[in-house]
């Protein structure tokens, strides 16, 4: 019996792909995969650390349970007090929760342990490496990356560099204060390191976050976007996902009479994204003394796909399956999803079943129709 064309082409795969894997056996990797089945290829992302709001996880990987994407480059940038660490220091949390390793390399000495372990960091476990220049933060990375490869291949590892703006280099720290210049060196030094660095992350089970600062573009045009984020154009490309934060509005409670501020609310914008749907949106809640209140946002996302019915200042949600209403006010929505988990899984299926965008694949017999109708192209050409 005569083997068909797609007999022949898989056959003729697998033979290059043993011929790829021979010839770059010193590497001490598999070089050449089929994506549909081989779920070592490092381009298949297989794992995914939490940011710390169950919206933004969704908004990311497109997926339940997502969030940052473990094998890839994360960038998070924004202006001040839009949050960045925080969202930063929550992914060091969740890694910490499922067992992994957290390191955090800061190089603008501002970290507070007082709210890391308000938002439930153990600083026991948590590796804390300060640096000045970026030629040191890449080669930590590098050395992270190697012991990892060397050591423990099995253990998540979540790297956060705060941040990329705050870092010098060895020759700006070697010179006075004067204007030397165009300041080229810094996006130099990170064009090389993420040429090295972003294929060896993809074969390891580590994420790397970098936070970043926002810097006014001037003379833009209105209608442009009217920021960018120092250090050239490598990290965006090389990024898989990039998160900018915004501050829009703050959270004020009555004490003792007066208004004061404990919060703030936030924007994340997915400005760029390689493993969801991109330039998607959601806001959650900070507060300054326990950081991210996830399901406060819930609600938000809940109201939006009229996923509840409100009257005044009251709430109802009808459970699918029985038929039951049940009735909250906001003030009561977080300690009813705490006390009955069954409710809480429900209600995040309904968000993740709205949030979570279906991709259009073609039948069998679309994709026939699209080939012959090429056929019938190339033959008329």
């Amino acid at each position: 019996m005569a083997k068909s064309k797609s007999d022949l082409s898989d056959e003729l795969g697998g033979v290059i792909a043993e011929t790829i894997n021979k010839k770059f056996k010193e590497q001490h990797f598999k070089t050449a995969y089929f994506l549909e089945g081989d779920s070592d290829a490092p381009t298949i992302v297989k794992e995914w650390v939490g940011t710390g709001s169950t919206i933004l996880d969704l908004a990311i990987s497109n997926r339940k349970n997502g969030g940052f994407p473990v094998g890839r480059v994360c960038e998070i940038t924004g202006l001040e007090q839009s949050g960045k660490s925080l969202l930063a220091a929550h992914a060091l949390l969740n890694t910490q929760r499922k067992g992994g390793l957290a390191v955090y390399i800061d190089t603008e000495n501002a970290i507070s342990t007082e709210y890391l372990t308000a938002i439930g960091l153990n600083l026991k476990d948590m590796l804390y490496i300060p640096l000045d220049t970026m030629e040191d933060v890449f080669e930590a990375v590098e050395v992270i990356i190697e012991k990892v490869r060397s050591s423990d291949k099995n253990k998540l590892v979540t790297i956060v560099i705060d941040s990329i703006a705050g870092a010098s280099t060895k020759t700006e720290m070697a010179a006075d204060f004067d204007k030397d210049g165009y300041a080229t060196a810094k996006a130099l030094i990170i064009s090389k390191a993420m040429r090295k660095i972003t294929n060896l992350i993809g074969r390891e089970r580590i994420c790397l976050i970098i936070t970043n600062q926002l810097r006014q573009k001037l003379n833009a045009p209105a209608f442009s976007d009217q920021w960018t984020a120092p250090g050239g154009k490598a990290l965006p490309f090389h990024a898989s996902v990039r998160i900018r934060l915004s501050s829009i509005g703050a959270i004020k409670v009555k004490v003792e009479g007066h208004d004061e501020i404990v919060g703030s609310r936030v924007k994340a914008k997915l400005v760029k994204n390689r493993v969801g749907p991109p330039l998607r949106e959601c806001e959650y809640e900070i507060y300054f003394d326990s950081g991210i209140d996830d399901y406060s946002s819930w609600l938000t996302t809940m109201k939006d796909y009229n996923l509840v019915a409100q009257a005044g200042a009251w709430y109802s949600w009808t459970n699918k399956e029985t038929g039951e209403v049940i009735k909250f006010q906001s003030k009561d929505f977080v300690e009813k999803i705490m006390n009955h988990p069954k409710l809480k899984e429900m209600v995040y299926d309904e968000i993740a079943e709205k949030v979570i965008m279906k991709y259009q694949q073609l039948d069998s017999a679309r994709i026939d129709e699209v080939i012959i109708s090429n056929q019938s192209i190339d033959t008329d050409a």
